[in-house]
């Protein structure tokens, strides 16, 4: 692990120094290939001092991160391209890089809270400093308000946590057994509203869409990608320790999801923003995630675990691909976005491809994550099976929304030409969409290791 986190320490002055972004990518790709072969191999180091662990769900989602974040950089061509501080960019990503890796390798919860928190620093800046219209203020203020306001009871929790049981290490807690009183009925719900906003739950969800369309293409695929999956990393890793208390408690959340994830789908099926509309779509398929986590079954785990990748991977080539036509047209707006087939006709296997992975079709992994937690929600609750069809349905229906509208019909009269694409791009939703249609290979009966 110590080879991993050094390798990304001197990426970060690469980074703000070095002229040719593609040494970065390039070693960034090395570092994905590490990861791989020394899990296959089982060299993986999986323990190191000063609190910092890897275990199966930990390096699931690290390799997920290395993976967006080389993505990121081949998609943000026009920002490296041009002369408003590429290297700061490059710089602000590798920042990001190392906290979100030291985000998911922490066991000591005050650390991992500190990179929890420290990972919102540079998506800031990146939507603050690339983003494309001037109401990026007001997104970053969003996004800072809810984040920062949420968190402060969590910090009060972990601080909690310490006088209480003398520990602060995730696996040590494990055998604490808490939900006796009053006060630990307050503490589950400042341990947990964090995560919630995080992911985030419906009602506390309207920072998102701001951000995802103020950000630019690296923003919004590092938001949808990783950070979301931050707040369902912590719901895995404090629920063991609050079992007793969730157990009583978890049905306001599941209830407040359950008619979240029908009600986002409508909201989706009225947007004319094509990002707003994906950014809309991460908000129900996290909700389906949240709704898994607390059943408190392995089922739901699993399945939550799955739907997070799956989601990581599509909604980040979704927003690619919006990048993609609105760096030919100037506008993300679906009036302007239609008829693209005749324009784009290349691009538009590429939209079909990822949409129908959206709506979880076979074989993408989406299918797995969703038939688990389909299985853990009705498992739990009967009563579910109304708010998941409508959800199913609806899915359907805002996904083939954005697919025909964007592809079909009459193009825009002011439109008079358009280049069909470069190799660049086509590559990038590869790398996007074949992983997400090729660990489904790994399903067995213990599948994706948790």
């Amino acid at each position: 692990m110590l080879k991993y986190l050094l390798f990304m320490v001197f990426l970060i002055p690469l980074g703000f120094v070095s002229k040719m972004w593609w040494v970065v990518q390039n070693l960034l790709f090395v570092l994905c290939f590490l990861l791989i072969i020394d899990n296959c191999t089982g060299l993986c180091p999986w323990g190191l001092g000063y609190n910092f662990w890897f275990d199966n769900l930990s390096y699931s989602l690290v390799l997920l991160t290395v993976w967006i974040i080389i993505l990121m950089i081949m998609a943000s061509e026009s920002i490296l391209s041009s002369s408003f501080y590429p290297n700061g960019f490059i710089g602000l990503v590798m920042m990001l890089l190392l906290l979100l890796y030291l985000s998911f390798v922490s066991t000591n919860l005050f650390m991992f809270y500190l990179f929890f928190e420290g990972s919102l620093i540079p998506t800031l800046f990146l939507i603050l400093g690339w983003g494309y219209q001037p109401e990026r203020v007001q997104a970053g203020v969003y996004l800072l308000l809810y984040t920062l306001l949420a968190s402060l009871p969590l910090l009060v929790g972990i601080l909690y946590l310490e006088v209480t049981s003398g520990s602060m290490t995730i696996y040590s807690l494990w055998f604490v057994n808490f939900g006796g009183s009053f006060l630990d009925y307050l503490w589950y719900y400042g341990m947990v509203l964090a995560f919630l906003v995080k992911m985030p739950m419906f009602l506390v969800h309207l920072w998102l869409p701001k951000a995802h369309v103020e950000a630019p293409v690296s923003g919004s695929m590092i938001l949808a990608g990783v950070l979301l999956k931050l707040g369902g990393y912590g719901l895995f890793r404090v629920y063991p320790f609050l079992e007793s208390i969730a157990v009583k408690l978890n049905l306001i959340w599941f209830g407040i999801s359950i008619v979240g994830v029908w009600a986002v789908s409508l909201i989706c099926l009225r947007q004319v923003d094509v990002k707003s509309l994906i950014a809309y779509s991460s908000v129900a398929h996290m909700g389906l995630v949240l709704m898994g986590v607390m059943t408190l079954g392995v089922w739901g785990f699993k399945g939550a675990l799955a739907l997070m990748i799956a989601h990581g991977l599509c909604s980040s080539g979704l927003f690619c691909l919006a990048n993609i036509s609105y760096e030919r047209l100037g506008s993300r707006s679906l009036l302007i976005n239609s008829g693209m087939m005749s324009f784009m006709p290349s691009l538009t296997l590429w939209w079909f491809l990822l949409s129908i992975a959206n709506m979880a079709a076979p074989p993408s992994l989406n299918l797995l994550g969703e038939i688990s937690l389909l299985n853990s929600i009705v498992g739990w609750s009967s009563l579910s099976m109304i708010g998941l069809s409508l959800m199913s349905f609806f899915s359907a229906a805002y996904t083939l929304y954005l697919y025909s509208y964007s592809q079909h019909g009459k193009y825009y009269s002011g439109l008079f030409s358009c280049w069909g694409g470069s190799v660049r791009e086509y590559y990038l939703l590869f790398l996007h969409w074949f992983p997400l249609n090729f660990l489904i290979l790994f399903a067995g009966p213990s599948f994706l290791w948790l």
